[in-house]
């Protein structure tokens, strides 16, 4: 058994973040299923939203946060999280994160960017590759902090709580069980401060702008361990995934739109001003379910997103990645328009918390895409996201401290993994078979627009799934592949139970049978626990 004053699951920037503020008070375990740089955080292409400018104020940011949110914000939670926004954004230029500049009237100021949603240009990007700046400088700073150890290729496989030990007093997280891929063995880490910071569950879908690690783990272990999930209906479609067969998941971030791009038809009619008034800088989800329509009325396999406007040093400038990796496909974004398509983004949802973390299992903290903390309500406000991870971070490490003291010493010994007569898995095929089946039904039956009848189709299947990977988990040695097919397959559920309760039409969840928000009813998160 390894014991660790704190334990974070994750390494985007809520699990950077919070390891480096733990490692000021104790031993931390930062536990990882791939290299540290593997992160959903590293993807992010935007940037930043924070207000920094004079032009903007932290009323308006609160007050476009909670119209995205479609009612189902916690202004309370929105206020703290953007109101801290600012020294947050601070301490990370101070461990090196660059943000892009530009000149006016002979001084340097941040360059902001606009994307959907925001009435004021109010976004900190590093040219097109924010997120990996940030990554690689949180990263840099983690290597040179003391007290912490970096469990590369590790696999987090369940929570240990009381309840699971037998204990009759109140129920609480004591560590977790840890598959070592290298050696194949699973160690037991023990430690009161658990914190999961595993991102989303975009791989939940056939197509994504989401990296191969994001299979909704967090979730799913806690869901197993009894602690309250939310709002797992709301899963946002990004409007603009390059539509190309080479490459499936590259988004064209949305600071695209923010500098001019229209989405067109292939009439190349600029077709969301039908929906929405505000065209495609209206939020996302109105962009999405309009491309979905008008593909859907069309016939056509695309939308195009046309910045040609743009001069081309600019736009080489602005969006380097972007640029670059349309030009290798044969795109040149300057004179033609980008085929895109929508593509399952962002959890709304996750694990209910508090505003630092805590969830409803003592001991257990959630941070970043994995938490429900009320932020993004039934619909993300663009670029969010990161300034949600890198607040409440800091805020989780303090209320562990609050919680659980230092010089509490609850010593406990773990039992060891058990795995009794298993064998290793060579029926790869099975498990690659039920995974391609789990996106496929959920791509066409829990989409951007679903039904009643759709959602019980889904439902139907997934409890036969469920069925037969259980057996499977209990009769092979566990892998990587199987671990995530069985989070896979129980955060699907979660979905599609969260998306049956919700008898209305809301943010980021469209039903075709009840087309309209019902605030009388369902003005309220969406919870299941197991008990």
């Amino acid at each position: 058994m390894k014991e660790f004053d704190f334990v974070v699951v994750g390494s985007g920037i809520a699990g950077l973040s919070f390891a480096l503020k733990a490692a000021e008070h104790g031993s931390v375990a930062l536990i990882t299923k791939r290299k540290g740089a593997d992160s959903n955080t590293a993807w992010a292409q935007g940037g930043i939203a924070c207000v920094t400018s004079d032009e903007d104020s932290i009323e308006l940011h609160v007050r476009d946060t909670l119209e995205a949110g479609a009612g189902l914000c916690d202004e309370n939670v929105v206020r703290t999280i953007i109101s801290e926004g600012p020294q947050a954004v601070r301490e990370l230029m101070e461990i090196g994160v660059q943000f892009d500049e530009r000149e006016i009237s002979g001084h340097r100021e941040l360059d902001l960017g606009r994307e959907g949603g925001h009435s004021k240009r109010r976004v900190l990007h590093v040219r097109d590759v924010t997120g990996r700046e940030i990554e690689n400088a949180l990263l840099a700073a983690l290597r040179k902090a003391p007290h912490v150890e970096l469990l590369e290729n590790h696999t987090a496989i369940d929570l240990i709580t009381a309840a699971k030990l037998g204990f009759a007093t109140e129920d609480r997280c004591l560590g977790l069980y840890v598959l070592d891929e290298k050696s194949g063995q699973v160690e037991a880490v023990r430690s009161d401060r658990v914190t999961l910071a595993t991102g989303g569950c975009g791989k939940v879908y056939l197509y994504t702008t989401n990296p191969t690690v994001a299979t909704g783990d967090g979730v799913a272990m806690a869901w197993r361990a009894g602690a309250v999930i939310a709002n797992m209906e709301f899963i946002q479609f990004h409007p603009t995934c390059l539509f190309h067969p080479q490459e499936r998941s590259f988004l064209i971030s949305e600071a695209v739109r923010g500098e001019g791009g229209v989405l067109r038809n292939a009439q190349r009619e600029d077709f969301v001003r039908k929906y929405d008034l505000r065209g495609s800088l209206a939020p996302r989800d109105i962009v999405a379910r309009a491309i979905d329509a008008e593909l859907k009325r069309s016939g056509a396999q695309c939308a195009y997103l046309d910045v040609t406007q743009q001069p081309e040093p600019f736009l080489r400038e602005r969006f380097p990645h972007i640029f670059e990796t349309c030009l290798r496909l044969g795109i040149d974004m300057s004179r033609q328009p980008i085929p895109v398509v929508p593509a399952a983004h962002y959890q709304c949802g996750g694990i209910k918390t508090d505003v630092n973390g805590a969830t409803t299992l003592r001991g257990l903290y959630a941070i970043g895409e994995v938490a429900c903390t009320g932020l993004h309500g039934a619909n993300r406000l663009a670029s969010n996201s990161l300034l949600e991870g890198v607040v409440v971070a800091p805020r989780a490490c303090a209320a562990l401290l609050r919680e659980f003291p230092r010089e509490q010493n609850h010593r406990i010994e773990l039992p060891d993994w058990v795995s009794g007569d298993v064998q290793d898995v060579d029926e790869l095929v099975v498990i690659y078979h039920n995974w391609d089946e789990i996106r496929r039904l959920m791509w066409d039956y829990v989409g951007i627009v679903r039904t009643d009848k759709r959602l019980q189709r889904a439902a139907a299947r997934l409890r036969n799934l469920q069925r037969e990977i259980h057996d499977f988990y209990w009769n092979f040695k566990v892998s990587v592949d199987l671990l995530e097919l069985r989070n896979l397959a129980t955060v699907a559920a979660l979905i599609v139970d969260s998306a049956l309760l919700r008898k209305e039409s809301r943010g980021l969840h469209f039903n075709l049978d009840y087309p309209r928000t019902d605030d009388v009813n369902f003005r309220h998160d969406t919870q299941l626990s197991r008990w």
